[in-house]
């Protein structure tokens, strides 16, 4: 009994002492028994509670009078009451036969309250905080807190706030925390150098990263807020960059950002060390599985002897492999690419080794931090679940795609161990970002059926209700035009990856003499072939209603429509409303390495409509059109574009084919001539028909402005344009039509860009130098637009 007497002691000055070295800790105090044997107590008696009820902590502890417990049990009990994160201090005493429970309850925290701030509203720094109205309060959560609201302003690029505390006491253990901020000045980047670069511009260099130096346009844009983890991804985004066009030497030797407390300013300054530029050697395959032939797989790599060394090429072939071979039955198989560098004639040879791999299984995936995301969105990126053969290719392709939904301002994906030795769990780890949008924008425009102002606003959401959908709501119009849309797109229809959507709008249009209104819907679905190749079906119906202005009204002979238009436009007229009911087919084929600020790639799509299915127009519509983007100096930034299209639409049935059916010529087709401005011609009216067919090329030359940062998003071009618009069929009643054959039109002229906040702007002028006698021509364009 001394023994144990001794050793029950000694336990409890050792875990006083304790209590008094370390701050914070806990101080757990019992008093021995008087026997060898357990300890039994007739009550359990609780003080120091105010809140929370006696007998719900009776609850919490598996002590109960008339029970025999031990000194494991006090221990047991003392870590549940802790658990319970209700309680600041917990004391378990046996007196003679009552066990004394005594618990200091932690306050409750009444309100979170944030003063003074006006950047951030409080329900996003509510967001930040882990202390919550009816939670509980404790000193080292208001740090913690304090630390994570300074964090949240530092991402908006207010380095500088400063965050103080104040803990109001409101009695019955009630607290108010306040937090008061000074949010400061905000930050800005005052430059961006490059260091050891010479095969590309720091210009060229400014557009890969997503970092910006501060300009004009950055209260709108934010790119220009300083952040290391942005920074650290930056370097990321440049060695891909270079491993892309033949610098597998690449490094980045260091990236640093420096603050002038007297401007408020960041310097950036990366320093990066960009090697030989290699091409490709020997390419081969070789497979240690004797069932799989090495040789008869190099059809489907995509990396070539003679091509400039690219590391998303390797990536691609590795991944075709993979796919080959698991197709074939080798789950577990793995492909491992080995270089060799020949560093005299800078060529890399390259041999994918097909290896049969470990057998590992997937047991389970965990996915955390999808607060709103939907699990079943995140997991049907993966081309494997659970009780699958782990393929780590497979897992960094469903990274890609996680990232390419632009849900999320990061992705990790982990192993972990699984339950047994071949089991293995992955564990997906997100943090979401906002997904909605709403613009409001305003513009000019001196061509086409829009012209004059306009103005636009638009509610986007890319990740509907956290299941991945997109839905856009938008309305807009200027002087001579409205027109309201609705856009939904689910792109995993029934489970599959297959984008099924549809697009309802209605368009007005006031041209000279008469007006439009159209009111349409489409139903599509879209499909992906391969990674650069996507085809759509859609189909789509159209209510066409056309009726005369005020100046067709009061002529002099008071005959309604009596104007000046060609006959075929008031045919047209006449027989309104037009149904227009088709289906259309379309292929895109998209390598385009940047989307926003392209420089190397192939844009084609070619689309065939059928019209007829129901409704007044009958028609077969075959349209395609290309860019192929080529960088010509990689010193000057300077990309070369040639584009081209064609077009031919063919009536059939009784009525022929309408004129509003007909293409008309546009600033994408050729510059310099006014919308619908060239083409066969009425020559009674001068009114342009339109035509059956057209075809159109342009080669163009794109560079950095001179002086003006490249911030600013501006970039000029010299173009020179080509086109033919031929072949009208209409009804004219036997009104004579001019320019029905293929004649040739032809402009050069001068193009400034604008990758503004409200989307690309473009203003060209340009100057005909080849045309007919009776195109109308307009020299200066202006508007919202894009090439693709």
């Amino acid at each position: 009994m001394k023994a144990a007497s001794k050793f029950l002691s000694a336990a409890s000055a050792v875990t006083l002492s304790a209590a008094m070295i370390v701050p914070g800790a806990l101080a757990v105090q019992f008093v021995a028994t008087s026997a060898a044997e357990a300890a039994v107590v007739s009550r359990v008696e609780v003080s120091g509670n105010q809140r929370i009820d006696a007998e719900t902590i009776r609850n919490y502890i598996t002590i109960k009078p008339g029970k025999a417990f031990s000194s494991s049990d006090i221990d047991g009990a003392v870590k549940a009451l802790f658990g319970t994160g209700l309680f600041s201090d917990v004391q378990i005493n046996q007196v003679g036969s009552t066990l004394v429970v005594k618990v200091a309850e932690y306050q409750v925290v009444n309100q979170v309250l944030f003063q003074n701030n006006k950047k951030l509203k409080d329900n996003a720094l509510a967001a930040a905080v882990q202390l919550k109205p009816r939670g509980t309060f404790s000193q080292a959560t208001l740090d913690a807190d304090v630390e994570s609201v300074k964090a949240a302003y530092k991402r908006i690029g207010r380095d500088d706030v400063t965050v103080t505390t104040q803990v109001m006491q409101l009695g019955d253990n009630r607290v108010n925390v306040v937090f008061n901020i000074a949010e400061g000045d905000r930050t800005q980047i005052a430059a961006i150098n490059f260091v050891g670069n010479s095969a590309y511009s720091s210009r060229r260099l400014s557009d890969i990263i997503n970092t910006k130096r501060s300009s004009w346009v950055s209260f709108i844009l934010r790119d220009d807020v300083y952040d290391d983890d942005k920074l650290r991804a930056d370097q990321e985004l440049l060695r891909r960059f270079y491993y892309n066009h033949g610098y597998a030497d690449f490094q980045v030797v260091s990236a640093v950002g420096e603050l002038d407390s007297a401007t408020n300013k960041y310097t950036v300054t990366i320093t990066v060390q960009e090697g030989d530029r290699y091409t490709f050697g020997d390419v081969s395959v070789e497979s240690t599985i004797p069932e799989v032939d090495g040789k008869s797989l190099e059809s489907v790599i995509e990396t070539h002897k003679g091509d400039v060394y690219n590391a998303k090429n390797v990536e691609d072939s590795i991944i075709a492999l993979t796919e080959k071979v698991a197709g074939s039955g080798y789950a577990f198989a793995q492909v491992t690419p080995r270089g060799d560098r020949n560093f005299e004639n800078h060529t890399i040879s390259v041999v994918y080794t097909i290896d049969q791999g470990t057998k590992a299984y997937i047991e389970r995936i965990e996915i955390r931090g999808n607060d709103r995301t939907r699990d079943y969105v995140i997991r049907r990126e993966f081309d494997v679940s659970e009780g699958d053969a782990f393929n780590q290719v497979l897992i960094q392709r469903a990274k890609k795609r996680l990232e390419n939904l632009n849900y999320f301002e990061k992705v990790d994906i982990s192993t972990v161990p699984g339950s047994q030795p071949d089991q293995v769990v992955l564990v997906v780890d997100v943090v979401e970002k906002s997904t909605g949008e709403f613009s409001v924008g305003a513009g000019y425009s001196t061509g086409g059926d829009t012209a004059g102002p306009s103005v636009e606003g638009s509610v986007t959401e890319r990740n509907f209700l956290g299941r991945g959908q997109f839905i856009k709501v938008s309305a807009g119009g200027g002087k001579n035009s409205r027109d309201y849309s609705l856009s939904f797109t689910e792109p995993y229809f029934l489970g599959r990856r297959i984008a099924a959507g549809f697009d309802i709008f209605k368009q007005t249009r006031n041209y000279d003499h008469y007006d439009s209104d159209t009111t349409g819907a489409t139903v599509r679905f879209g499909l992906p072939i391969t990674d650069s190749i996507t085809t759509q079906l859609a189909y789509n119906i159209a209510q066409e209603k056309y009726k005369y202005d005020d100046s067709c009204d009061d002529n002099a002979d008071g005959v309604l429509g009596d104007c000046d238009l060609s006959t075929a436009i008031k045919q047209g007229i006449a027989e309104s409303p037009w149904i227009k009911s088709s289906v259309s087919l379309g292929l895109v084929y998209n390598t385009i390495d940047d989307m926003k600020n392209p420089h190397e790639g192939i844009y084609a799509t070619t689309t065939v409509e059928v019209a007829g299915l129901g409704g007044d127009a009958k028609f077969v519509k075959v349209t395609g059109r290309g860019s192929i983007y080529q960088t010509l100096s990689e010193q000057y930034d300077l990309v070369g574009l040639i584009s081209g299209g064609a077009g031919h639409v063919e009536g059939y049935g009784s009525d022929g084919l309408r004129i509003f059916d007909q293409f008309q010529s546009s600033d994408r087709m050729i510059r310099g001539f006014a919308y619908g401005g060239i083409g066969p011609v009425d020559i009674a009216t001068g009114d342009h028909l339109g035509g059956t067919t057209y075809f159109n090329a342009s080669a163009e030359a794109q560079f950095p402005l001179p002086v003006i940062p490249e911030s600013f998003g501006l970039r000029g071009a010299v173009f020179a344009d080509a086109a033919t618009l031929y072949g009208s069929k209409v009804d004219t009643a036997g009104v004579t039509q001019d320019s029905v054959g293929m004649k040739l039109r032809a402009s050069v002229g001068l193009g400034l860009m604008w990758a503004s906040p409200f989307g690309p702007i473009r203003i060209d002028y340009a100057i005909p130098v080849k045309k007919e006698a009776r195109d109308d021509v307009q020299e200066f364009n202006f508007g919202i637009s894009t090439r693709f």
